[in-house]
């Protein structure tokens, strides 16, 4: 068994895009930025980001840009702007941006729970 070392980042979120963003955090807690990475092991860290209000969207994202969600029944699909979802929750836009970004296997659950957003 191998022993993880997991470090805290702590991330600014204060006038940064939400791609460029995202990718930072999706390599930390993949661990891709550490020399002892592997594809199969979970070696990534912790990520805290804060001043999540500041994040910035280039062009006109926030009224154009939609997420689905489809129930699986006839006429369930919804839709939601990305301006409506800051309204609510603005972690949730980076959230889903990051979980985007990491692999569709079993570790993504994990990796996801490492991620705080304040």
């Amino acid at each position: 068994m191998i022993k993880v070392e997991r470090k805290l980042h702590k991330i600014d979120a204060t006038d940064k895009t939400v791609g460029r963003l995202a990718t930072n955090i999706a390599t930390i807690l993949r661990g891709k930025n550490k020399p002892e990475y592997q594809p199969h092991l979970d070696f990534g860290d912790i990520v805290e980001v804060s001043n999540i209000d500041g994040l910035k969207f280039t062009g006109k994202k926030a009224d154009q840009k939609k997420y689905f969600s489809y129930s699986g029944y006839l006429g369930g699909l919804k839709t939601k702007k990305i301006s409506e979802i800051l309204a609510v929750n603005p972690g949730d836009v980076l959230r889903r941006a990051v979980r985007e970004m990491l692999p569709d296997t079993k570790m993504r659950v994990a990796m996801l729970k490492r991620l705080i957003i304040k």
